[in-house]
Order: structure tokens, then sequence, then C-alpha cells
């Protein structure tokens, strides 16, 4: 198969959707790897040392497109790629269409296959493409909080440990998840006061074992959420229903009672945001104030630190990737569950049912969607 890789092209991002070490694997297989001139530079990676691995250079997105059978990426495509993509090509990538009706049209009305690494769960129900990025979101969204938090960036001039004889910062952490658990152990490393709220109260059971007691926990309804936002200095929103809308769990009114200066950090923002006065925004742009309570809600936080998040995305990817290129996706999805799980949309049809009800599209289950490609290849 003829795998492309292109530059991302969404607000600095700089993160690749395949290291050399990975084009080496791709072309010792038999494949072969074409990616856009320049696609590996912000995360250290030279054209030249594509080549070395045995990839073709390509002088721009259009001729990768036009000559891959699959598509990897690290983020959705943006509008300017929509009509780049084919019927029938495979793309594998991160899609979070459950917030994104204009992509998920654009992917039904070219008939593309979109495998979605967020979706794709193994036997153990973990997401395994998803974890790497959570994890560094959920470390990053620490960093990116404290850093906010000084006067000269906006916040309330708090040092999120404080000092002796004046009290640390409050931090609070709405989901209990990888996010959640990678914010936690980072804002108690930076000496911070946490609380964890999550509804799974065996979650919180572990996290109160594993972290041996250095954080509160809090089971998840509306006045237990209520009052720990309104003491929050930080509040950092990380729920996740596998790629379905995240359920707003902050409302606005809550947002109104925190402090002037406190800050929001909202990572689940790529699947529509669990806060209610979160909305997208970007690098270049990247926070905003309601009540005097500054918002940080960018959509690819790990394309900030691209060499580590290159690296950690695509130690998670290759294994799936190749999967998909040895097989095609229908005998790849027929031996492996995992990869049955990632695939949202095919064949002008959505099959992953939180997408379908998230949009009000109909739902196709994948074994129907698969119909026309299986009898086209007995055929």
């Amino acid at each position: 198969m003829i795998v492309g890789v292109p530059k991302e092209v969404k607000d600095r991002e700089h993160r690749v959707s395949m290291t050399p070490a990975g084009v080496g694997e791709f072309v010792e297989r038999g494949h072969t790897v074409i990616v856009e001139t320049f696609a590996g530079l912000g995360s250290g990676f030279s054209d030249a040392e594509y080549q070395h691995a045995g990839a073709a250079i390509a002088p721009g997105p259009g001729d990768v497109f036009a000559k891959s059978g699959m598509i990897l990426k690290v983020k959705e495509p943006v509008v300017s790629e929509y009509d780049l993509l084919r019927p029938g090509q495979l793309l594998f990538t991160y899609l979070h269409l459950a917030a994104d009706e204009l992509l998920t049209r654009a992917l039904i009305r070219n008939r593309v296959q979109a495998v979605a690494y967020e979706t794709v769960r193994d036997k153990s129900g973990d997401l395994p493409l998803l974890t790497p990025m959570s994890e560094v979101a959920g470390r990053m969204s620490v960093q990116v909080g404290a850093h906010y938090l000084e006067s000269t960036n906006g916040g309330g001039g708090l040092l999120l440990g404080g000092v002796p004889g004046v009290p640390a910062a409050n931090v609070v952490v709405i989901g209990g998840g990888v996010v959640g658990t990678n914010a936690a152990e980072m804002a108690l490393g930076l000496g911070a006061r946490v609380t964890i709220v999550d509804r799974n109260i065996d979650r919180l059971r572990y996290l109160d074992q594993v972290l041996t007691g250095r954080v509160s926990t809090l089971a998840s309804n509306r006045r237990n959420i209520a009052e720990a936002v309104r003491e929050a200095d930080l509040v950092i929103g990380a729920v996740l229903i596998a790629g379905a809308k995240a359920p707003r769990l902050v409302t606005a009114g809550m947002v109104a009672t925190m402090r002037p200066g406190s800050v929001i950090v909202d990572v689940a923002i790529d699947q529509g945001g669990c806060i209610e006065t979160a909305r997208p925004t970007s690098h270049s742009d990247p926070i905003y104030f309601v009540d005097g309570v500054l918002h940080y809600c960018v959509t690819n936080m790990p394309g900030a630190v691209p060499r580590t998040s290159t690296l950690a995305l695509s130690n998670a990817t290759l294994h799936y990737a190749l999967e998909l290129a040895e097989d095609g996706l229908a005998a790849a999805v027929a031996r492996d569950p995992a990869l049955a799980s990632g695939v949202n949309v095919l064949n002008g049809e959505v099959t992953f049912e939180a997408v379908a009800e998230a949009l009000d599209i109909r739902y196709t289950p994948l074994t129907e969607a698969l119909r026309p490609r299986l009898a086209a290849a007995r055929a």
C-alpha cells in the first residue's frame, strides 16, 4: 500500500504522524511511504532522515493525498483538506467527530474509510491510541494552568504550590481518567491542594490509594461540583466518554461564582468541552475571559510539545497502522476488534453510534456498512 504522511496544518500543530523509524518499518514490509516536505521538522525530523529511512518526499499535500491509499495524520482534516480526500481512501487519525458535524458530513460525502485513533478500544477496554496524548494533555494542563495563574499572563497572581506561611492554590480536576490522573499527579508534584471529582466510586477509591491519600475525592453530582468549583483557583476539565460529546458538568452559573483571576483549562474541548463557558481556541489565540475567569481551551494542546507527543503517539499507532496497510480495512477489522471499534465513517455511513447520536445522523452498524466492500472483493 502507498501510505501518505501530510504536514499538519492546524494552527501551530507541529506533530507528525510517522517518525523515520516508522517509515523504516513500513518500507521493510514492502509498502511505499510518501512524506510531505517539512512534515516532521517541527518534531525534529528532517526530510533527509525520512529519505534515509526509505520515504519519498512530496512537495505539497496534493501529491500526498492523490497518490496514497492510506492517509496517516495526527489531527482531523481541516476544511482545506476535505476535498483532497477521495472515495475509498483510508484515513487514520484523531477525528473527534461528535463535536464536528462539518467534517463528519465531508467524510460521508467523500465516502472515506475513516478510522479514529480516539475510539480504538483494546481487549481490556482501554483506549491505547488516546492514552498517550491524554497523558501529555493531563500533564500540560497543570503546566498551562500555573502559567496563566501568573498576573503577567492574566491570572490572579498565585503560585500553584504556595510557600511556607502562604496556602497553596486549590486545583479541582473534573474527571478521574487518564487526563485527570496525570493532571492530579503534576499538581501534587508542584505542591497544590488537589480535589478529583468523578462519578465512579471505585475509580475514586483507586486514586485515593495510588495517590496515597494526598488528594481529596468527591463523588460527581451537581452540588459537589458547584462547591468545588467555587473554591477553585484552577479547574481542569478532564471528562471523557469515548467518541461521544462531552457532558457539560460545570455550568455557566458555577463559573460565575469563581474568584476573578481563576483559571479554567478544558482538556475535553476537542469533544465539545465539559464546561459550559468553554469554546475552542488555538495556540495563536489561546485564552479568553468569562466573568473574570480566564479560559484556556486549545483543541490540540499536545501540539505545543511536538517532540514528546510525536514519539509517544507513533509508539502507539504504528502497530495498528501496519495492520491496516497490510490487510486493508475489511480484513484488518475482521481480525482485530480494536480496529473495528475505531471505524467511525465507512462507505458514506456513520458507523460509530455515539457520533450518529450526537449529530442526529443515521447510524449504520459496521457489519452492514462493510457489505458493499466485501461483495466487491468476492466479485
